[in-house]
């Protein structure tokens, strides 16, 4: 259900008994969607683009399984509603998906500062990320936290070069111990051309 508001607002929410019985339809049609706004960028790294849907659904799961009521509504929509691309920008959750611990532990404490050093490329502009800092993205000893929530600002140029299948678009992670780059391809930049005003 793709929205042109940037924020979800507590008339947007279902009820949990409703929630509860289209749960499964909602989480069907989503994956189908998220197929496209995935990319992996080199062998641990993956971008989770968000928009008003991926976030919608995020808050009606945290109610779903929380069940703090509507008590707990206000937290959630201020936790995820910056996640929603507000028309000049994409966002990102970022993560290093690697399932043994204690390789992951071993690869993290490498990357400290990762943060810093992901960027969107498009037509060879480079576009620096910026990131959530609620929490710390790395500790003190310099190991870097699996998810990162990322936003990059795009001018009008920019999106407008984004929209033009003829520039390339690609996202870096430019760290000294983990530099890979990933070319966005139709269909993802497709799904993200949704995202821009």
């Amino acid at each position: 259900m793709p929205r042109e508001a940037h924020s979800i607002t507590p008339q947007d929410l279902l009820a949990l008994d409703d929630w509860a019985a289209r749960r499964v339809e909602h989480r069907k049609a989503l994956s189908l969607r998220k197929r496209n706004r995935r990319l992996s960028v080199g062998p641990h790294a993956t971008l989770y683009f968000e928009n008003w849907d991926t976030m919608w659904y995020q808050v009606q799961e945290m109610l779903w399984i929380e069940k703090g009521g509507a008590d707990q509504v206000g937290d959630e929509l201020a936790a995820y509603n910056p996640m929603i691309p507000n028309g000049s920008e994409l966002t990102a959750t970022l993560m290093f998906e690697i399932p043994d611990e204690t390789k992951r532990r071993h690869i993290l404490s490498q990357l400290g500062g990762v943060e810093d050093t992901i960027c969107l490329s498009i037509g060879g502009e480079k576009i620096l990320a910026t990131y959530e800092n609620e929490v710390e993205r790395t500790t003190a000893d310099g190991k870097a936290s699996s998810v990162h929530f990322l936003h990059f600002a795009l001018t009008a140029e920019q999106k407008a070069a984004l929209r033009d299948a003829g520039s390339e678009a690609m996202v870096r992670i430019e760290h000294p111990n983990y530099g890979h780059a990933a070319i966005i391809g139709d269909a993802v930049r497709a799904e993200l051309v949704g995202d821009l005003d």
